[in-house]
C-alpha cells in the first residue's frame, strides 16, 4: 500500500499529465483577483491591468460573449426563419430563387466577361474556361467605387459601371463588335428578386448603397448574385461544396434546394425533382430582434446606418460594421474616462474611421510591448496608447470579432440543420474572411459548440477560401445559357 502512495504523491505526477494540468490551473485560478476568475474570453490578455479596467472590460465582455447555449438557440431560430422565408407568405429572410438549377459539369469551355457590383468595388473579369480540367484562366480588375456614386441617380451609377466595362474591354480585347458581343453575366450583391435568370427587381440597397430611381460590345446573358455564383465557383472546384458564403462587406449564403420544398414555387411547372440555387439573403435575419443579444452598440450603429432597422445581422458580423462597432466602444470608454485620457481622439470620432484591417493589424501582433500595436493606432488614430490602454483594445477586439465569427457560424449552422447536413464543404469568398486570420478559427469554434462536435474529432463542416467566386461562378452560368440558346 505504501508503495502504491508513493506512486500517487504530487511529486510522481508525469509533469504533462491531465491531473498536473488541472492542478495547476486551479492553482493560478485561485491567485487571480476574483474579477479576472469571471472572465471567459481570453483572461490572460489582461494579465497586470489595473483593477478598474479589468472591471470595465468585464462589463462589455458580458454584452458581447456568445456562450454555447445562446449559439444553439439563435441557429434554431435562424432554421426556422429560412423555413419560412420559402413559403408564399415568407418573412424576414428572402430566400430568394436564382433560377440556377443545376451545377456545372466540367465540361464548360469558351469565354465570358464577368462584372461583379460589390459594396466596395466594381470588379471586370475576363474568364476562359476550359473543358475536362475544372480550371480556368482569368485576367481582372477592380475599380473603386467612388462614395458619391453610392448615393447618386441609377443613370450615374450605371454610367460608371459601363465606363470600366469599356476600359476593361479596350485594354484587353480587340476585334470585338455590337455586331459580335462577348457573352457577359453580371453579379449583384445586392436583394434582387428574380422571375428569370436574366433579368431582376432590385428589392431594397444594402451596405451603403441608397441609389435613386452605353453603349458597350457586350451581351448580357445572366444575372447572378454574388452568393450563389460563389457556391456554383466552389462546387466546380469542389464537388464536396453544398453551400457558398459570403463573409466580406455583407454577408450572405446560398445553397440547392429541392423545388418541391419550396410552397412559394408551386404551380411552376417545374419538375418533380428539379432543383434551384436558393439564395438567402440572410443578412436580413432576425430584423424584428427576438433572439440576436443586441447591445447599446449595435442599436447605436443601426440608427445611425444608411439603413435603421433593416441587416441586423449583417451588421452584428460583416466587415463593414465591426470597424465601426469598435470605434463606438473605444468612444465610449474615453468618454467614461477609462481610455486615451487627455488625448485627442478627433480621429475616433469620424464616423466609418476604422476598417476590419485595423482589427487584423492589431490581432496579429502577439508580443509582450505591443509593439506594433501602438504603431497602428499612431498612425490610424494619431494616438499615443499607453501598454495598459492597448492591452484593454486589442481584448475588446477580440471580443467584437469572435462575437462576429461565431454569429456567423449560426447562419451556416441553421442552413445545414434545416437540409440535414452532417458533414460537407462551405466556400468562402471574401476579403474579411480571407485576411483576417483569426475570424476563421473562430466560426469553427462556434460551429463545434453548435454541434457538440467531439474534441479530438475532424471537423465535419469545413470552411474553405473561395477567391473570386462570384465571377468564375457567373461564368459558368452564363456559359450554359449560352449553350442552351
Amino acid at each position: 500500500m505504501a508503495h502504491l502512495l508513493a506512486q500517487i504523491r504530487p511529486g510522481n505526477i508525469p509533469r504533462d499529465s491531465p491531473e498536473l494540468q488541472s492542478r495547476r490551473s486551479a492553482e493560478a485560478s485561485s491567485t487571480k483577483p476574483i474579477i479576472m476568475q469571471g472572465l471567459r474570453y481570453r483572461p490572460e490578455l489582461l494579465e497586470g491591468l489595473p483593477e478598474e479596467l479589468t472591471k470595465e472590460l468585464k462589463k462589455y465582455e458580458d454584452w458581447f460573449w456568445l456562450d454555447a447555449p445562446k449559439l444553439k438557440t439563435i441557429s434554431d431560430h435562424f432554421a426556422k426563419e429560412l423555413e419560412k422565408g420559402l413559403t408564399i407568405e415568407g418573412g424576414s429572410v428572402p430566400m430568394n430563387v436564382t433560377w440556377i438549377m443545376k451545377y456545372p459539369t466540367g465540361q464548360e469551355q469558351g469565354r465570358v466577361l464577368t462584372v461583379d457590383l460589390g459594396g466596395t468595388n466594381i470588379r471586370v473579369c475576363d474568364v476562359c474556361l476550359t473543358a475536362g480540367k475544372r480550371d480556368l484562366e482569368q485576367r481582372q480588375r477592380k475599380y473603386k467605387l467612388p462614395e458619391e456614386v453610392k448615393t447618386t441617380t441609377k443613370e450615374a451609377l450605371w454610367g460608371f459601371i459601363a465606363d470600366q466595362i469599356k476600359s476593361f474591354l479596350s485594354e484587353n480585347h480587340s476585334g470585338l463588335s455590337t455586331e459580335n458581343p462577348l457573352p457577359m453575366a453580371f453579379t449583384f450583391s445586392f436583394p434582387v428578386e428574380q422571375k428569370s435568370i436574366r433579368s431582376g427587381i432590385l428589392q431594397h440597397w444594402t451596405k451603403n448603397f441608397n441609389v435613386s430611381g452605353v453603349n458597350v460590345p457586350v451581351r448580357i446573358v445572366a444575372l447572378v448574385n454574388d452568393t450563389a455564383g460563389t457556391l456554383v465557383a466552389s462546387h466546380y472546384r469542389d464537388p464536396l461544396v453544398k453551400i457558398g458564403s459570403i463573409f466580406s462587406t455583407g454577408c450572405n449564403a446560398a445553397y440547392m434546394e429541392d423545388c418541391r420544398l419550396i410552397p412559394k414555387l408551386r404551380g411552376s411547372g417545374l419538375p418533380e425533382d428539379a432543383t434551384v440555387i436558393i439564395n438567402t439573403e440572410y443578412g436580413a435575419f432576425d430584423s424584428e430582434r427576438k433572439v440576436l443579444p443586441l447591445t447599446p452598440f449595435d442599436r447605436q450603429l443601426d440608427g445611425e446606418s444608411a439603413h435603421p432597422g433593416r441587416q441586423i445581422y449583417e451588421k452584428m458580423v460583416s466587415g463593414l460594421y465591426i470597424g465601426e462597432m469598435l470605434r463606438l466602444v473605444m468612444l465610449r470608454m474615453h468618454e467614461e474616462g477609462m481610455l486615451f485620457k487627455g488625448q485627442d481622439v478627433s480621429r475616433l470620432r469620424t464616423v466609418n474611421s476604422l476598417e476590419t484591417s485595423f482589427l487584423s493589424a492589431v490581432e496579429m501582433d502577439m508580443s509582450e510591448s505591443l509593439t506594433d500595436v501602438k504603431h497602428v493606432f499612431k498612425k490610424s488614430l494619431n494616438l499615443e496608447v499607453a501598454l495598459d490602454e492597448l492591452k484593454a483594445c486589442r481584448y475588446l477586439i477580440g471580443l467584437i470579432s469572435t462575437r462576429a465569427a461565431r454569429l456567423y457560424a449560426c447562419g451556416i449552422a441553421a442552413i445545414c440543420k434545416k437540409k440535414g447536413i452532417r458533414q460537407c464543404h462551405i466556400g468562402v469568398d471574401g476579403t474579411v474572411f480571407s485576411k483576417y486570420n483569426m475570424l476563421k478559427g473562430r466560426a469553427m469554434q462556434g460551429l463545434r459548440d453548435i454541434f457538440d462536435w467531439e474534441g479530438d474529432r475532424l471537423d465535419l463542416i469545413a470552411l474553405n477560401t473561395a477567391e473570386d467566386g462570384s465571377g468564375v461562378g457567373a461564368a459558368l452560368v452564363a456559359w450554359f445559357l449560352t449553350r442552351v440558346n
